[in-house]
């Protein structure tokens, strides 16, 4: 830090005795704009080289710069609808070591090329035509560096029909551009692909029904608890009212995951990571508590009345304070979902634009959202039920259960996340007990006293029959390293790697279900299998790894075939039970190897 003070110091200082424009950095750095043909085909792909050619004595940072107050270099694309960048390549840079830094500084100098490849939708109109794109570059020399500077570009395109002829140029310069070896989603992204060929509205429906599909995940069952939690403790009877409360709550759910959803996009985060943090689980885990013991009737949650009176009424939870526990909801299922919207991140992240990924995941969270508004506007008005009393006390005390079993698997990912395989079992084991043969609300009922007895015994059969599955993982990984993944090329091996982070479910679904499988240990023994651990998404090991195998999110399951490529086809994202993962291994390496 002290060394970015005494630059911003000299700098000051310079600037007060030099012209502004001589401490320019585009004054220090001139771009030059190549592409691979004359012309570009309508649906095919443009290679792009970007020349920086930078002044004798002075450097820019490379892509990821030595220090974090130095800016590094990154080339970008203006978003336009039918375009789509879909590869970067940054060259390595140069250790350098200059006066103001104890340390090597990692520089790009003299002539330097980024290599990108641009996709053109196939209804796009043929002629001439300019992109806009710019480029963030940050000057120094031997005593200081330069704030950093945006030059924009004009990348100049003729497109023409798939008929017409094209011409290749420069291959002396793209001889050296091998668009990247682990591609994984970011080139056949079938979102990209159905909006270039049907258009926004088709684009929108398909996503909406990805939202909806997302309800099948194992990580939106405590919204149900929630919601019913939530809904049923109100005191509203009127069907309209209790209705836009629930689409009040349903919009709340969906600003979390459109924020949520473009952050992870734009800024190349996973989903759900920031979930990674102990106290943002064990804050989930004390907030799930409350809403449980709400559900056994030790209190009811409802706001003060001088506040409710201002925010909704004063007939249960207000307008406002369902809208913000929606924002709380959305949350919940941020660690399962992640795996099944990868294609519409990196579809947002190449469109680059903030509003179209809002409007993107915001379609995504209502379609998520739909069913809990079912569940909300009915919650809403079951007590409105005849002679529902006992039966209701009873469900509410299920959802009790759920809440509190979910509020010790969120604390358990806080401070022991290897122990919290045995969370199920045992509040299966303990609320079938619980809700079988100690819950009093049935003891006035007889039929609902059967039905407990049942209920209990095949809960704790569950509960039992889990915990006999909990099995150590059969399969044997080392730790993922750059020097392990050369030396298994060197050798003709091939590489599984398992992208993985403590805070993921489906993570933990495949340690417990795939890689314990007998199958899946003997097919893979001749295998180097390294582990990847991305949990703590932000540090520079975990950006490095993530933007060099193109991960989106995990878990992430990447075959790596004897001659180091990626077999990109057989790429698996999310959980896959082990017959699936063995069509995938088949499908990556089907000779004998």
């Amino acid at each position: 830090m002290r060394f970015f003070l005494s630059i911003l110091l000299l700098v000051s200082l310079l600037a007060s005795v030099l012209p502004a424009q001589s401490l320019s950095t585009a004054k220090k750095v001139s771009v030059e704009i190549k592409l691979s043909s004359d012309k570009v085909r309508v649906g095919s792909t443009a290679q792009v080289a970007i020349q920086l050619s930078i002044n004798e004595n002075w450097h820019v940072n490379s892509h990821h710069p030595t220090f974090d107050y130095l800016i590094g270099t990154a080339f970008d694309l203006q978003a336009r609808e039918g375009i789509i960048l879909t590869d970067v390549q940054y060259p390595q840079g140069k250790l350098v070591l200059l006066s103001f830094a104890d340390q090597p500084i990692d520089v790009y100098e003299g002539m330097t090329t980024i290599f990108a490849s641009i996709k053109f939708s196939d209804k796009l109109a043929t002629g001439r035509d300019t992109l806009k794109a710019s480029i963030i570059v940050q000057a120094c020399n031997n005593q200081l560096c330069l704030a950093p500077s945006t030059i924009d570009v004009n990348i100049p395109v003729h497109i023409v029909s798939t008929e017409e002829s094209t011409i290749q140029q420069d291959q002396n310069i793209f001889s050296r551009y091998k668009p990247s070896e682990f591609a994984g989603e970011s080139v056949n992204n079938e979102l990209a692909i159905m909006f270039d060929q049907k258009g926004s509205v088709l684009t929108f429906l398909a996503i909406f029904l990805i939202g909806l599909a997302l309800n099948l995940t194992p990580c939106v069952y405590p919204m149900l608890s929630v919601t019913v939690s939530l809904f049923g403790s109100q005191s509203e009877t009127n069907f309209v009212r209790v209705f836009i409360k629930a689409i009040i709550y349903v919009l709340g759910i969906a600003t979390m995951y459109s924020v949520i959803g473009v952050t992870a996009a734009l800024g190349g985060g996973l989903f759900g990571s920031w979930l990674q943090s102990p106290w943002i689980l064990g804050a989930i885990a004390a907030l799930l508590f409350v809403l449980a013991l709400s559900s056994f009737g030790l209190y009811q949650i409802q706001m003060p009345y001088w506040l409710t009176s201002r925010l909704g009424g004063t007939s249960g939870t207000g307008f406002i304070a369902l809208y913000f526990s929606g924002l709380v909801v959305g949350v919940f299922a941020a660690p399962c979902v992640g795996p099944p919207v990868i294609a519409l991140l990196t579809f947002v992240a190449a469109k680059g634009s903030a509003a179209f990924g809002f409007w993107a995941f915001f379609t995504l969270s209502i379609g998520l959202g739909l069913p809990y508004l079912i569940l909300g506007t009915f919650s809403g008005l079951i007590k409105n039920i005849p002679r529902s009393g006992s039966w209701l006390v009873w469900v509410e005390h299920i959802f009790g259960v759920i809440l509190t079993g979910t509020a010790l698997f969120y604390l358990s990912l806080a401070i022991a996340p290897k122990e919290n395989m045995y969370v199920i079992p045992l509040v299966l084991v303990v609320g079938g007990i619980y809700l079988g043969f100690i819950d009093s609300s049935g003891r006035d009922k007889p039929v609902l006293k059967n039905i407990q007895w049942v209920f209990g015994i095949v809960v704790i059969l569950l509960g039992l029959l889990y915990a006999n599955s909990i099995r150590d993982t059969g399969m044997t990984w080392e730790e993922y390293s750059d020097l392990d993944l050369s030396e298994a090329k060197q050798n003709g091996m091939p590489v599984l790697l398992d992208f993985y982070a403590d805070w993921c479910i489906p993570c933990m679904e495949l340690d417990r279900n795939t890689w314990t499988d007998p199958k899946v240990i003997d097919a893979t023994k001749d295998i180097s299998r390294l582990k990847v651990d991305l949990t703590y998404f932000d540090s520079p090991e975990s950006e490095t790894l993530r933007k060099k195998f193109n991960i989106s999110g995990v878990p992430t399951v990447v075959f790596i075939r004897t001659d180091g490529t990626e077999a990109t086809e057989s790429r698996i994202i999310g959980f896959v039970p082990p017959k699936e993962f063995l069509a995938k291994l088949n499908q990556a390496m089907p000779t004998d190897y």
